[in-house]
């Protein structure tokens, strides 16, 4: 199991293909598997890194995060072990708030930017939402977050057709199930991320992509991302709900791998 020693923690990481380094950095939860539909037609490409964040699944427990500033820098010492200079980049949602953060403060490190269902800052909207699964985390404990998480990121059509391998999956975490404090500090440094003001500095070559149903972080969002970063190329996937790259991958591996040939 490939483990890299950052500092107190080892963060746990895989690497598929030859080419041009791509790094995929995941959502809220994490998870490296989150990009299981992305390996393989992107590695007869790039060389692909897919890595846990910091305190999730395999990756081990280092001091809890205060901000994203953290994890963009993690993923700094992760490219270093990997002596990988640049890489292009693909953020999904956290993931997507590490990404800005990376081609903002660590310019020369991406090549390219793909920015997948995320925000440049919290609005009403999103403190309320958030908000609530963090309130879920406080006052219900982590059986009730992951078996609500479903509804704000997957689209009803998706759960309805892979209802038993997802509820599968819940009962698994429910087993084994993430450390808490280290969800609930995940989902602070979120509500608290805030580049807006910094996303004209952005000069990468720049895909932001979102589904018109995505109901965790709206369109409107994305649209708001594409505005603020020069020359950025906006497109909306028709469904996908907030994990398209799970839910439509096809879609969503051709937009990307598309964009991805011009760079």
């Amino acid at each position: 199991m490939p483990l890299a020693s950052l500092n107190n923690f080892e963060i746990y990481y895989e690497t598929h293909g030859d080419g041009p380094p791509m790094v995929f950095i995941a959502g809220l939860g994490g998870a490296a598997a989150s990009w299981r539909h992305q390996i393989e037609p992107f590695a007869r490409h790039f060389k692909v890194i897919i890595f846990d964040q910091r305190g999730t699944h395999r990756s081990g427990s280092g001091p809890l995060i205060g901000s994203v500033d953290d994890l963009a820098s993690d993923t700094i010492a992760l490219l270093d072990a990997l002596s990988i200079s640049s890489a292009h980049v693909v953020g999904h949602s956290t993931g997507g708030a590490i990404a800005q953060t990376l081609a903002i403060d660590y310019p020369d490190r991406v090549a390219g930017l793909t920015l997948c269902a995320t925000w440049p800052k919290s609005d009403a909207f999103f403190r309320y939402v958030l908000g609530l699964r963090l309130e879920i985390l406080h006052t219900q404990g982590i059986a009730a977050y992951l078996r609500s998480t479903p509804f704000f990121v997957y689209p009803d059509w998706w759960i309805n057709e892979n209802w038993d391998a997802l509820e599968a999956s819940i009962e698994a975490g429910i087993a084994n199930p993430p450390d808490i404090d280290v969800m609930i500090s995940r989902i602070e440094a979120i509500l608290t991320f805030d580049r807006a003001s910094r996303l004209p500095q952005i000069s990468h070559r720049t895909l932001v992509l979102c589904a018109r149903n995505d109901i965790l972080v709206p369109p409107y969002m994305a649209e708001a991302l594409s505005t603020a970063i020069p020359d950025a190329e906006l497109v909306m996937l028709e469904r996908g709900g907030h994990s398209s790259n799970q839910t439509t991958p096809a879609a969503y591996n051709e937009t990307v791998l598309g964009f991805l040939s011009g760079v």
